[in-house]
């Protein structure tokens, strides 16, 4: 946000119950929930969390040169305090007042929500809007009560596009997100098993995704998986325009937008046509991502459809995503280490669908190193997937199966629900064990051409092997 007084953020978060205590002040642009990322001038919002109290940390803050905070008391930093009930919830109230007065004065707003993919279909969506004007986009995956907040008080009077990922565990979030942020454009990418566990069952995921779209204008556009059924019902939560975008095909709508003449590199990296139909006309043009994976070209394909809903041309759209680079940290990420081996560091994150892109991709991998290296193996290292509720045993199952029919050489499996993934795998034939991650990388025998997939949900912390794994042994 620009810099403005504390007496002014109270008008702009009305009609919340919030008050000043002390004397008035400029706070901003920046605004902070970690004492250790407050910078001069900067609003630091206290938030109390289950193991540390944000009220606790704000005199550090000040000393770092936050000049006011957010929070639900006074404190003993010695600035002006903005109180309300709840600071988060103050926070949002911010947010919605920053964005709010932005969108008067031509601010575009794009959600982007699914099961899998939304970090990388944001990264990309930025790189292409970042061309066309000043944009702000949420930061690795702040998609939640705090991160959409904290990502739109980052826009200020330059900004023109605010791009804001959302996740969600449990219906009504979205529609939460939603009212802070007023979209004038929603991408949904697919409805999977991701929280499964949390929602309740795959209808209930899909009825909470579809709120990023029920509340557009209709002058507004829904970008949606033509691919994905659970997404096409979704239409008929709108009154907005339509994109589809996919690689089959694609229902009618006031754009369509699609994939080609699909193929990849020798390092994963897909190539296609982008063909782009609308007012009875199609043109196409030729994309070479450099991001790695074939599931990526959907992600491409759903970040294309939303700039050229906000008027982008179809030539810059090409060229651009033809340059744009990985931004979120254990995503996809490989590397190549000096002796041949590849790592594929996926390990941000893990669900049933995402891991089954990552194994298929790190066999393609494999398929193109036995060409220079005949002998060169696939070695899938996979931690547990988390919340999946009752559904966690059938769906470990279920990729352990999967890793076996894929041909994948060995299976090293971390966490809680290891066993379901190796015997699941022994039982198709692949050599299968379960180990510690502190023993992981240092047990693999590797040779040149190898390929190492790294894939695991965040908690099970397996970046950790994957960081052992590229500088060629256990870390010290």
């Amino acid at each position: 946000m620009r810099p403005r007084r504390i007496s002014e953020l109270v008008e702009l978060m009305q009609p919340a119950a919030v008050e000043v205590f002390g004397d008035d002040a400029v706070v901003g642009p920046d605004v902070v929930i970690d004492n250790r990322s407050a910078t001069p001038g900067s609003l630091f919002v206290a938030v109390p969390g289950q193991r540390v109290d944000g009220h606790d940390f704000a005199a550090s803050a000040v000393e770092a040169g936050a000049a006011g905070v957010l929070g639900t008391r006074a404190t003993r930093a010695d600035v002006p305090h903005l109180l309300a009930e709840d600071p988060v919830l103050g926070l949002s109230w911010l947010a919605r007042g920053i964005v709010r007065e932005a969108r008067a004065r031509g601010l575009v707003s794009i959600g982007v929500t699914g099961s899998s993919g939304k970090t990388s279909t944001k990264d990309l969506l930025a790189q292409l809007l970042e061309e066309a004007g000043d944009t702000v986009a949420s930061e690795g995956n702040q998609n939640n009560e705090v991160g959409v907040p904290l990502t739109a008080c980052r826009v200020n009077d330059s900004t023109e596009f605010l791009i804001s990922e959302m996740g969600a565990r449990g219906v009504g979030h979205i529609s939460w997100l939603t009212s802070l942020v007023g979209l004038d454009v929603g991408v949904v990418l697919n409805v999977g098993t991701a929280h499964v566990g949390e929602f309740g069952g795959i209808e209930r995921t899909a009825q909470a995704k579809g709120e990023l779209v029920a509340d557009l204008a209709p002058d507004g556009w829904a970008v949606l998986n033509g691919d994905d059924a659970h997404v096409t019902a979704m239409r008929h939560r709108t009154e907005a325009k339509v994109a589809w975008f996919g690689e089959g095909e694609l229902p009618a709508g006031d754009m369509q937008v699609r994939a080609t003449g699909i193929s990849t590199n020798v390092m994963g990296q897909p190539s296609f046509t982008l063909e782009v139909t609308r007012d009875g006309r199609t043109d196409s043009a030729q994309v070479s991502l450099s991001v790695v994976g074939r599931h990526q070209v959907s992600n491409a394909l759903a970040a294309s459809a939303a700039a050229l809903a906000v008027g982008l041309d179809l030539e810059s759209i090409a060229s651009v995503l033809s340059q744009a680079e990985p931004r979120s940290s254990w995503r996809m990420e490989l590397r190549t280490r000096p002796d041949g081996v590849l790592v594929l560091n996926d390990s941000y994150n893990a669900n049933p669908d995402s891991v089954a892109a990552a194994l298929r991709t790190a066999v393609e991998l494999g398929q193109y190193q036995r060409a220079e290296n005949p002998g060169a193996r696939v070695i899938a290292v996979l931690g547990d997937m988390l919340e999946l509720g009752p559904l966690a045993e059938e769906l470990h199952v279920a990729i352990g199966r999967l890793a076996g029919d894929l041909r994948v050489d060995e299976l090293v499996a971390v966490g809680e629900y290891a066993q379901y993934l190796v015997s699941a795998a022994e039982e198709e034939g692949l050599r299968a064990r379960v180990l510690a991650r502190e023993e992981v990388a240092g047990s693999l025998a590797l040779s040149p051409g190898d390929v190492v997939l790294v894939k695991g949900s965040r908690g099970i912390g397996l970046e950790k092997v994957a960081e052992e794994l590229v500088s060629g042994g256990a870390a010290r």
